[in-house]
């Protein structure tokens, strides 16, 4: 029990009420409030921007820092000392592996790579045109009707399986969506390759000669993978949270993480980037742009600068901008139009005062909206392979609550309605 408390103090009830103060490793300290339903009272908070859902050891942001840790490690070492498959171990059981048990763990991953080949008829089922992320949804979804045997949430083994298939099928599924909506043949997963050079593998290969992926390319899609492998209690891991909270399997709980990720408020953040650099279409055009921005009547927006969590600077920035500069260098398109109209917004935005006064810095979205352009990758998968990355997050999210104490959620209201009153008949309306 805390030794801490607040006293709360209302109108028509007698008494205070004491509520319990806890505190934890980092951060704010947190109210407990649930002994104001025995008052006959809940607390209001829109978005719960307030609330503390849950506790959880995997992830922790102080937004006003720039601090980003998943299990304590800050995310500019991982991302420049480690890769995706490592922080997926890490996220899962809290600490970095040992050679060996990494070396298990990536083997294990690739063990499940491929995806049931009944799979590959379900496609046919969605129209060519269809939203890569509609088709992750359905599918997705569906996997609990082909992987009946990791469908036990009170099984520990079950949840492990589940977490492999996942992550090791997710990559696979994304590249099938995309081969799916432009009319190519499905590549199989070739598991010589690390994770991220298999997807790009998967989405840019053809079965008529070897793939011969960059190694700067498949650098820099790791990091996109790593740098989005999870971002605390945001609206997509806190629908997975919400979901699992009813003990509905792994498969349709990622795939509700799914929905909710492809709101262009979350997930379709650098997609917005693509569609703004687009929409300014010269180099010429962006200083009448940047007016606009400036203009607090203007309802334009420079996508892709500043962040709601941080509001100094996002530490995932850093990385991601030695990565899309690697690839520029890479693939020598620094004068393409759009990646131009890119890299001039980031010099203005380092060095106006506008931008610097308000800590508007370019920020992940911004670097890997260029970086997957570079690649050419096409926008409408841009919030896939975000959703590729956030799996581990989810899944761990979601494992860390089953394996614990959990109460199905149940958030309540603020009822605005009508109050109490009798039924009409119809012919005396």
């Amino acid at each position: 029990m805390s030794d801490k408390k607040a006293t709360l103090t209302v109108d028509g009830i007698d008494g205070a009420i004491d509520l319990p103060i806890y505190s934890g490793t980092l951060g704010p300290d947190v109210v407990d409030v649930g002994g104001l339903t025995g008052k006959g009272m809940f607390t209001y908070d829109p978005g719960f921007v307030s609330t503390a859902a849950c506790e959880s050891q995997i992830t922790y942001i102080d937004g006003g820092k720039g601090t980003l840790l998943h299990r304590g490690y800050p995310i500019d070492q991982l991302a420049e000392q480690s890769d995706y498959l490592e922080t997926c171990y890490l996220l899962l059981y809290g600490e970095l592996p040992s050679k060996a048990q990494y070396e298990k763990f990536v083997s294990t991953v690739k063990n499940h790579t491929m995806v049931h080949e009944q799979i590959r008829t379900f496609f046919n089922g969605f129209r060519r045109d269809a939203h890569p992320m509609a088709i992750m949804c359905g599918v997705v979804g569906a996997l609990s009707a082909f992987y009946h045997d990791s469908l036990d949430i009170s099984d520990e083994h079950h949840r492990q399986v589940a977490a492999f298939r996942l992550i090791a099928k997710m990559p696979t599924l994304a590249a099938m969506s995309y081969k799916f909506s432009i009319g190519q043949p499905f590549m199989y997963p070739d598991n010589s390759m690390g994770y991220a050079e298999n997807f790009l593998h998967m989405m840019f290969g053809n079965p008529c000669e070897p793939s011969n992926i960059s190694p700067t390319l498949a650098k820099a899609m790791d990091r996109i993978f790593l740098l989005h492998a999870d971002h605390e209690q945001n609206a997509s891991t806190s629908t997975v949270r919400l979901a699992g909270s009813s003990g509905a399997n792994p498969f349709a709980c990622i795939a509700a993480g799914i929905a909710a990720l492809w709101g262009p408020s979350h997930g379709g953040a650098n997609e917005a980037v693509l569609e703004m650099l687009e929409e300014i279409g010269d180099v010429s055009r962006i200083d009448e742009f940047v007016a606009r921005a400036k203009d607090k009547n203007d309802p334009f927006r420079l996508m892709g600068f500043g962040h709601r969590v941080y509001k100094n600077f996002d530490p995932r920035a850093k990385v991601m901008k030695e990565a899309a500069d690697e690839v520029l260098a890479e693939l020598g398109i620094e004068n393409d139009p759009l990646l131009a109209i890119a890299k001039k917004l980031e010099q203005i935005a380092l060095e106006d005062e506008y931008f610097i006064e308000k800590k508007l810095y370019p920020n992940v979205d911004f670097y890997s909206g260029i970086i997957l352009k570079a690649i050419g990758i096409p926008t409408s998968m841009f919030t896939v392979i975000f959703a590729v990355g956030r799996t581990v997050g989810w899944i761990a999210h979601w494992h860390e609550m089953i394996s614990g104490s959990y109460r199905i959620g149940r958030p309540r209201q603020l009822y605005t309605g009508h109050p109490q009153r009798d039924y009409v008949a119809l012919d005396k309306r």
